[in-house]
């Protein structure tokens, strides 16, 4: 008698998430997953790569000083895609710069690859110059 009268419940409505709709969102999200724990051990190789020039800018030494320098941060920090002989070191204004390129071919399912080009340099204005030709022998 008192306050407004209740409304009557229709069941026939559902609400929530049908079975094969979390099947697929979690299909989604596996995929998701899979995908970053491939890509993320090479963006933190990358990171450490980067800490690793700035290493070897500090050794401002000669070329081989620089090489050996970024040679033992990427000893202790487990890189190996590049060696220090793969650094392009120039002293263009008479500060040293160092700079790396490289491309990360990262498998992701049978013959589908994702390939990601990493590059950084020490030079604040962040062109990275292309690598002399090796001297031929």
């Amino acid at each position: 008698m008192y306050g407004s009268k209740p409304k009557p419940v229709n069941l026939a409505t559902q609400q929530g998430v049908s079975l094969s709709g979390l099947i697929f969102l979690l299909g989604i999200i596996t995929f998701i997953a899979m995908f970053a724990m491939k890509v993320f051990p090479t963006f933190l190789e990358y990171r450490a790569i980067k800490a690793g020039i700035g290493a070897a800018k500090k050794a401002d030494g000669t070329v081989r000083d620089v090489q050996l320098s970024f040679d033992k941060h990427a000893d202790i920090n487990n890189i190996k895609v590049i060696k220090g002989t793969d650094l392009i070191i120039t002293k263009e204004t008479g500060e040293t710069q160092v700079a790396f390129a490289y491309t990360a071919r990262i498998p992701l399912i049978t013959n589908v690859t994702l390939l990601i080009d990493y590059s950084g340099t020490t030079d604040p204005s962040g062109k990275i110059p292309e690598k002399p030709a090796e001297p031929i022998r």
